[in-house]
This record gives C-alpha cells, sequence and structure tokens, in this order.
C-alpha cells in the first residue's frame, strides 16, 4: 500500500549496523528530561540561603522570586542599556512606582538597590529618551493611577503630546484635564473614567472622533464647546446625560457637523423641529 512507503519523522530507520538511527538525539534528550523530572520530585526543595534579601511579596508556590521581581516598579526608560523611545511604544507603562519610605513600609527595599540617585543631566537624558512630543498614536489606558503623584506623573505626560493623533486613556479614574491641551489629537478615547461635565475634558481642537462611554457625565452642558471642531463621530452611552429628554435632538442641534452619535448615524428624526409647543404656552389677549 501507498501509506507504507510514506516514511514518517519518527519511523525507524536502520544503519549499516543495524541499530535504529532516526530520532536518537530525540529520545535521548527526552530520557534526560524524564531523569530531571523525576530526580526533581523525589528530592526536597531546597531554598536560597538569600530568600528573605529578595523580597517579601512574591507568590509563595514558588521556591524564589521570579529574575524580574527587583523591576516591578521601574518605568521602561529606568532599565538601562536600550535604545527604546517614548514614540515607539504603543501600550507603555508610564505609572512611576511607589516612594522609598512605602516601599520600606510593603517590605519591599529590595528594590531600591535598582535605584540610584540621578542627576540633571541624567533628568534631561530621560526626558529626550520619553520623546513624547513626536508621538502620534499612544495607548495610556489601565495605568492604575492610585495615588497623586501618579496622577500628576500621567498629566505631565499628557502635557508633552503636543503630536498625538489617537490616544486612549481608558479606565484610569481620571476626573479633569481641563488644563490639557492636545492640539493635533483626531481620535480620543477616554472610557470608563469619572468625567462629570464636558467642560473636565482636554482642549481638543481637531478632534474626529470621541468615545465617553460609561463615565457620570449628567447633562449636555457645554457640549457646544465642540460647535466648531471637526467632530464626526461621538459616544455617550452609559452616562446619565443619555436619558435626557430628546437626547439626540439636542445633541445634533449643538453639533451641526456631528454624523455618528453612539454608533448611530444621523436620522431624519434627529434634526431638532421648531418648538412647536411654545405657541401654544402663549397667552392671546383680545
Amino acid at each position: 500500500m501507498l501509506l507504507n512507503k510514506i516514511s514518517s519523522p519518527f519511523s525507524p530507520r536502520l544503519s549499516s549496523s543495524g541499530l535504529t538511527t532516526s530520532n536518537q538525539k530525540f529520545f535521548k534528550s527526552y530520557s534526560s528530561c524524564c531523569s530531571i523530572l523525576r530526580d526533581a520530585h523525589n528530592s526536597p526543595l531546597v531554598l536560597p540561603q538569600n530568600r528573605g534579601t529578595l523580597g517579601q511579596n512574591w507568590d509563595p508556590r514558588l521556591p524564589f522570586p521570579l529574575p524580574s521581581d527587583s523591576f516591578k516598579y521601574l518605568g521602561w526608560c529606568d532599565i538601562e542599556e536600550h535604545g527604546v523611545r517614548g514614540n515607539q511604544l504603543l501600550c507603555p507603562r508610564v505609572r512611576e512606582g511607589p516612594s522609598e519610605e512605602e516601599l520600606f513600609f510593603r517590605k519591599e527595599e529590595h528594590t531600591l538597590k535598582r535605584r540610584k540617585q540621578v542627576t540633571d543631566p541624567e533628568k534631561w537624558e530621560k526626558r529626550l529618551q520619553e520623546n513624547w512630543e513626536n508621538c502620534a498614536e499612544l495607548n495610556l489606558s489601565f495605568q492604575d493611577l492610585g495615588d497623586l503623584y501618579q496622577v500628576e506623573n500621567f498629566k505631565r505626560i499628557l502635557r508633552r503630546l503636543i503630536r498625538v493623533e489617537k490616544l486612549w486613556l481608558v479606565d484610569n479614574s481620571l476626573t479633569d484635564l481641563s488644563a490639557i491641551r492636545l492640539p493635533r489629537c483626531r481620535e480620543l478615547n477616554v472610557n470608563k473614567n469619572h468625567f462629570t461635565s464636558f467642560k473636565q475634558l482636554p482642549k481638543i481642537p481637531q478632534i474626529q472622533h470621541l468615545s465617553l462611554a460609561e463615565n457620570n457625565i449628567t447633562t449636555l452642558s457645554g457640549i457646544s464647546d465642540f460647535r466648531h471642531t471637526p467632530l464626526e463621530s461621538l459616544v455617550l452611552k452609559r452616562n446619565p446625560c443619555e436619558f435626557q429628554e430628546r437626547y439626540r435632538q439636542l445633541v445634533f442641534s449643538n453639533l451641526p457637523n456631528l454624523k455618528i452619535l453612539d454608533g448611530i448615524p444621523k436620522l431624519p428624526e434627529d434634526c431638532s423641529p421648531p418648538d412647536v409647543s411654545f405657541f401654544f404656552r402663549m397667552c392671546t389677549i383680545l
């Protein structure tokens, strides 16, 4: 049969000496791996003597901390011997690590060994390496900004994004970015934050696509500030203002350039008609 003539990569072949030579290396390496696993299973677990000096918050199921444990509070630009710049990253971690006092409180002072006193020239080199000014597309979502100094460092980076065109800031517990200006931003996603008003958004004069889903915007007050922008698409799903009477008509009447609201194109009934009820409320004096 034809199947008998097809040799499998694992089918044995006889050498001139009569011994099977196919995949001998594979079986030898497989046997050695089994031997290592068998020996490791039978021998007691030996922990390193310096376990306590490497950290106190590792997974107790691990015999010792991972090699990356001492790097977990370092930013990407704090790691030596690499030439990566900020504008080359799409999803960088920009959240700073805890202060020295906080690390001592957590019993993680071992991470301080990786830190050193930064001089002014090194600060300038770090600023050049971040290179946020030339970043055109950036995702800074899920940064876990739990402390005030984290938020301040986050805003410091946002102020440098003078050329960014697409920016994602999802789920960062942001409340007010009114002091931030993004002059070239065309697409901004700030879903799942804590904005309560359009006035708290950054200055985005070139915005075309804006997503504000799952915030706490209660009214449409301030939406007219985007009247003179090229805004074409707006998402306000799961905001209290979505339940306002004549919600879609009010949004489209304030934003003449808007084409899509909450994923639905502008419909004929979205065009706000004259308020005829006003005439019925008028009194006629004879």
